[in-house]
């Protein structure tokens, strides 16, 4: 059996998502994630610091596709399509990976651990959007708002798409903002309310 890195690295990832499946995430090993994809314990450690990060691995180049896209976003767009364009390039990672990407958001739905570690990992992304909403002169608080609001609005779109694969995630993302744009004109409508 070929023991090459990035062959290695798929089968433990499909063999830790097997396990956390079969038996959860709290009692699955490293040793047996190792054994089930044929390798040593040693090998794992080469791929993945600890259990936990098989199902955030990648998040380095998530980030870079992200900021990427922003910065690369044609002059004269506002923020939210800007973010729309990032989230499509992401959109079309997880869908190449979707055999990887739906049990992974449903093993960290039912494990406490592994949502803690999701928010702190979506922070740090959505800090990182927002970073490169600045650097094309967005003022802080609206790349701040624009990248929390849009971060929410990607992963409703997520969450649409794995209850409905029969449509592309582009077209949940586009559904999600278009939803976005609906409430963000009738809260620019609203009367203000003052207090007599």
């Amino acid at each position: 059996m070929p023991r090459s890195g990035e062959d290695a690295r798929r089968r433990l990832q499909q063999a830790a998502l097997e396990l956390y499946r079969e038996r959860g995430f709290e009692q699955t090993t490293t040793a047996e994630i190792a054994a089930r994809a044929g390798v040593n314990e040693r090998t794992f450690f080469r791929h993945f610091p600890d259990k936990r990060e098989v199902l955030f691995a990648g998040e380095a180049d998530l980030r870079a596709a992200l900021t990427q896209a922003v910065a690369e976003a044609p002059d004269g767009l506002q923020p939210f399509e800007m973010l729309l364009r990032a989230f499509r390039r992401a959109g079309l990672i997880l869908e190449e990976n979707r055999s990887f990407s739906e049990p992974r958001l449903e093993i960290i739905a039912g494990t406490p651990t592994l949502r803690e570690r999701e928010l702190a990992k979506n922070a740090s992304l959505t800090q990182a959007l927002a970073q490169a909403l600045r650097q094309r002169g967005i003022s802080d608080q609206v790349a701040d708002l624009a990248a929390q609001t849009g971060w929410a609005t990607f992963h409703h779109a997520l969450e649409s798409w794995i209850e409905d694969p029969s449509q592309s995630v582009d077209e949940h993302l586009a559904q999600a903002f278009d939803g976005l744009r609906v409430l963000s004109a009738t809260a620019g409508s609203s009367p203000t309310q003052t207090k007599d």
